[in-house]
């Protein structure tokens, strides 16, 4: 038997709100094959030809109105993540990021240099998609084989639908609710370009977008990204007893001009005025931290969108963070691995 190690892995972050710095995050970032899944030579052309050129500036400026004192709050909030689930398990821990210098060769070192040979790998994302759960998987699979060999390792499925994920979700969200007379509940998640539900479906035929495939039952949901968000949202649901109209589904964060998954958050918030829909709360489970995504996307710019049309009252609800109830999740899976 070898010595145990929990690896937990998060998106990652620029190491500063400077232009350079958001540059190189964003360079690794896009460049991931499965992140946009072109043609190398196209993916090269496009993003250091055009995006590179255009998009740090922009994205630099949105890392500035939310950066924390501490840094990044992605960062800050995952390492006080993993700070308390090491306190309350006995084997090591070590917390890395898909991108930025916060890598997971760093963190896999940190467990090299405590003799950990099983590695209990656990991808911070809920849902299963190419361009997050599995460009974890496959980016720690490659550094085993080519610089951890004596290394092997477990991984911890997506838990969208895990018991205890929901119900941790619920209640977090039942007290981010109190005193707010809402009138409904958007669940936006992070939007990925449809081709990856269709690259994504194992069977090759299930998948349709058609509104029928995500309800009806077929292996092709392990990996389906579309069908797994809204089990999450069916789950909180029935958990705490949302009534029928009362609530919705969207999709946030489009890039390109490729079809993304519909509806768009944007488009949402822009039309609920209208629908009598005055106070809006915004809940974002594809997230485990708050991120540029909901810090800046959802609490601040969606929120004037909101506003802007007629909405009334808005309330962010935010992710679970270090929440002591989902730290307590957290650490019953990796003792239930460790057992």
């Amino acid at each position: 038997m070898g010595k145990k190690g929990v690896l937990l892995v998060n998106l990652g972050s620029p190491d500063s709100t400077e232009v350079k710095d958001v540059r190189r995050y964003l360079d690794e970032f896009l460049m991931d094959e499965r992140v946009i899944d072109i043609p190398y030579w196209k993916r090269f052309l496009l993003i250091k030809g055009i995006i590179l050129n255009v998009r740090p500036k922009k994205s630099a400026a949105a890392y500035k109105k939310i950066w924390w004192e501490e840094g990044s709050p992605l960062i800050v909030i995952s390492e006080r993540f993993s700070e308390k689930v090491k306190k309350k398990i006995d084997i090591p821990v070590a917390l890395g990021m898909r991108y930025g210098s916060m890598s997971i060769e760093k963190a896999l070192r940190e467990l090299e240099a405590q003799n950990v040979t099983d590695v209990y790998l656990i991808p911070l994302y809920p849902h299963f998609a190419m361009s997050s759960f599995e460009t974890v998987v496959e980016k720690t699979k490659d550094l085993l084989a080519s610089s951890f060999k004596g290394m092997k390792m477990d991984v911890l499925a997506p838990f969208y639908n895990n018991p205890e994920y929901i119900k941790v979700m619920s209640q977090h969200l039942q007290k981010e609710l109190e005193g707010f007379d809402y009138d409904h509940i958007l669940f936006s998640y992070h939007g990925i370009p449809e081709r990856h539900i269709f690259k994504g479906d194992t069977t090759g035929t299930h998948c349709k977008l058609d509104g029928s495939c995500c309800e009806t039952k077929s292996v092709a949901h392990e990996t389906c990204y579309r069908h797994q968000c809204f089990e999450t949202t069916k789950g909180i649901v029935k958990e705490l007893g949302l009534e029928e109209g009362k609530y919705r589904n969207s999709f946030q964060s489009r890039l390109l001009k490729d079809p993304w998954l519909k509806p768009y958050t944007d488009f949402e918030l822009e039309a609920m005025p209208e629908q009598g829909i005055k106070k809006l709360a915004v809940i974002t489970p594809a997230f485990v931290a708050d991120c540029l995504e909901t810090l800046e996307e959802i609490a601040m710019e969606g929120k004037e969108e909101f506003l802007a049309f007629g909405g009334e009252e808005f309330r962010h609800i935010s992710c679970l963070n270090e929440d002591d109830a989902w730290v307590d999740v957290m650490v019953q899976w990796i003792n239930n691995w460790n057992s």
